[in-house]
């Protein structure tokens, strides 16, 4: 008996993710997950330098800025609350001192320059098509920060306003890196505050134009959106909040993902900084015990054994 419908993913042939590659992440929170896993696993990756981004305008902004090298002043930020914001960034970049927040922007813009620019794999997961409109500058914002709602014009974008910002995303990146393999997925995470039907035709126009545009040889899209909807069809693969996958759905997802874009010899790898891992949070009856003292020191030697294959791994 099957309880279960399981959606047929093929796994990739080139351009395979590797300890060689280095990963970039842009996107919703669920690219938080993902890039929490690859930090977990020492792979060389970077995500979200400018906080969580939740619509692809924000995202197309953002590396548009990184790449012109454009300077952040203080045109750029607003107090709001007694704190200093960018309207191009989520608040895990505000301060209560402005020039701290503007080395805090220039410094991540900085770093999106180069890492663009190396990235073997660009890994963009697009969470809402709901945008929000700052009525003073009649541009679209990353993030409100709490600015009271009269001050912006809710807007759905369309599939085509969709497409031609992710064709300009993938133009963007061409221009500097042109080997890059890009990877689209939406977030599994649903944004309900927006209203059930609404949530719906947002993932609904992100999911159409990310097809629009997968006859570009570079980029790939994997279904994080659909494994959560058709094989983690269940509350229970929920967080308390009924909206967020919970840890078991992001392991699953993770798995899934592995299975699809891993080389054999990099999960080969993980399993060893797992190991290592596992063994760097076991607490000991006694940690005085000739056995436990034996113990740290074979994980030392896993650990030099790995760091000699693999120098930039820090445990």
């Amino acid at each position: 008996m099957q309880l279960q419908t399981i959606i047929s993913l093929k796994k990739e042939t080139k351009n395979l993710i590797d300890y060689n590659a280095k990963i970039v992440l842009f996107g919703s929170c669920f690219s938080e997950n993902i890039g929490n896993k690859l930090a977990y696993y020492k792979f060389r990756s970077n995500q979200n330098p400018f906080g969580i981004l939740f619509h692809p305008k924000a995202i197309e902004h953002l590396i548009s800025n990184a790449l012109s090298k454009k300077e952040y002043t203080a045109a750029d930020v607003i107090l709001q609350n007694e704190r200093w914001h960018c309207l191009d960034a989520h608040s895990a970049l505000s301060s209560s001192d402005k020039n701290e927040l503007l080395n805090n922007l220039n410094s991540a813009s900085s770093s999106t320059n180069k890492n663009v620019k190396e990235a073997s794999h660009i890994i963009i997961t697009l969470g809402t098509s709901w945008v929000y409109r700052f009525i003073e500058t009649n541009k679209i914002v990353a993030n409100c920060h709490k600015i009271p709602q009269k001050n912006f014009l809710k807007e759905l974008l369309s599939v085509d306003e969709i497409t031609a910002s992710l064709k300009q995303i993938i133009s963007l990146i061409q221009s500097v890196n042109a080997t890059a393999t890009i990877i689209f997925t939406v977030s599994p995470v649903r944004h309900l505050k927006d209203g059930f039907i609404e949530n719906t035709q947002s993932k609904a126009h992100l999911i159409t134009a990310i097809h629009n545009i997968l006859n570009n040889k570079a980029v790939s899209y994997f279904p994080s959106y659909e494994i959560m909807m058709d094989e983690l069809r269940d509350y229970r693969f929920y967080a308390e909040d009924m909206v967020h996958p919970n840890k078991t759905a992001i392991n699953y997802i993770w798995e899934r993902f592995s299975e699809t874009w891993f080389s054999e010899d990099s999960k080969k790898t993980m399993l060893q900084v797992e190991a290592i891992q596992k063994g760097i949070v076991h607490r000991p009856f006694n940690k005085n015990s000739e056995q436990h003292q034996q113990f740290l020191k074979n994980l030392e030697l896993k650990k030099q054994k790995l760091q000699n294959l693999f120098p930039f791994i820090n445990f």
